[in-house]
């Protein structure tokens, strides 16, 4: 968990341009926090660390990669912590905690600033690293990084994907007009479109442009039916071909259609498909990519880690008595 993951990783301008504070920054503030000598809980730090670095709303909800926690609380835990292994705080109960005697200390010496070469003076610190140094031969990059472990690890994930969603692309546009109908397919099948395979298959396998032309089930009972193309195109995709598109379903008496392409479509086409009645979806080369991966078409698992915590609930009787 807390090896060293170096790979380039494509981030987007809105997270770059987000002031959130790293983990270490973080630290010295929540130390002071607990200056009172009181126990508080994990949600009233974050709380503080908001107010403390004024961290707009946008900043408080802006989240991990995984979504399954904001950054701002992955990084709290973590500055808590690294602390806690110093010695810095302890735990009183589940979610509360409080400063110890060397944490206030700390603070009668004021130092400019709390980290993890800070940290490393205190051998109970030092132990806790050497447990994973011996572990993991881990390469010595904490006191630089600005990401958690968490978020390093998620980052590393998003470059993993990002070279595999550019290596599916390519090999979808050597592929066949034929293979390319069924990867339609499976991967609406997979979304949970189109009933069966036999349904799928008899309503979209009309080949033609290297595409795919026809309807598909919305749901497996057929309630509705959604009308399909799929065109492998390099160029951009703009407005004309959307609204020959939508003329085909108004043809059909449809309301509702999917155009996927292997390139991208303008602001123009875009724009246009989420200003009419008729309900079109528009999924470009980058969104088919990502569905593929997600619902595991054409793609296998190269290899999984698990990431654990403890469970609360298996020692819970035992400290409550």
């Amino acid at each position: 968990m807390y090896g060293r993951i170096v790979i380039h990783v494509w981030q987007s301008e809105k997270v770059e341009k987000m002031t959130i504070p790293d983990y270490q920054t973080i630290m010295l503030p929540l130390l002071r926090f607990l200056s009172d000598g009181n126990e508080h809980s994990f949600r009233e730090a974050v709380d503080f660390i908001c107010d403390n670095f004024k961290l707009s709303d946008d900043e408080k909800r802006q989240r991990l990669a995984s979504g399954q926690m904001s950054i701002i609380d992955n990084r709290v835990s973590w500055a808590r912590l690294y602390m806690k292994k110093a010695n810095v705080l302890e735990a009183t109960r589940k979610g509360y905690f409080k400063i110890t005697e060397r944490g206030l200390q700390i603070l009668r010496e004021n130092p400019p600033t709390v980290n993890i070469r800070y940290l490393k003076q205190f051998p109970e610190f030092l132990n806790f690293r050497r447990s994973i140094r011996d572990k993991d031969e881990i390469v010595e990059h904490e006191e630089y990084d600005r990401e958690t472990p968490v978020e390093l690890l998620e980052s590393a994930y998003q470059g993993i994907n990002y070279a595999l969603a550019e290596d599916l692309l390519k090999a979808i546009k050597e592929c066949s007009p034929g293979f390319f109908e069924r990867l339609v397919i499976d991967l609406l099948l997979k979304i949970g479109y189109g009933g069966s395979r036999k349904d799928a298959g008899e309503a979209i396998g009309r080949s033609g442009d290297e595409g795919v032309d026809g309807i598909i089930k919305e749901d497996k009972l057929g309630l509705d039916v959604i009308y399909v193309q799929a065109k492998r195109w390099e160029g951009t995709v703009g407005r004309p071909v959307i609204q020959g598109f939508v003329g085909a379903l108004h043809g059909k008496k449809a309301t509702k259609g999917i155009f996927i392409t292997t390139s991208n479509f303008s602001k123009d086409a875009r724009d246009y498909a989420s200003s009419i009645g008729t309900k079109v979806v528009l999924i470009d080369g980058e969104e088919l990519a990502s569905l593929m991966i997600e619902n595991n078409v054409g793609v296998s698992t190269d290899r999984s880690y698990e990431i654990k915590r403890i469970d609360s609930d298996y020692f819970l009787d035992e400290l409550s008595t």
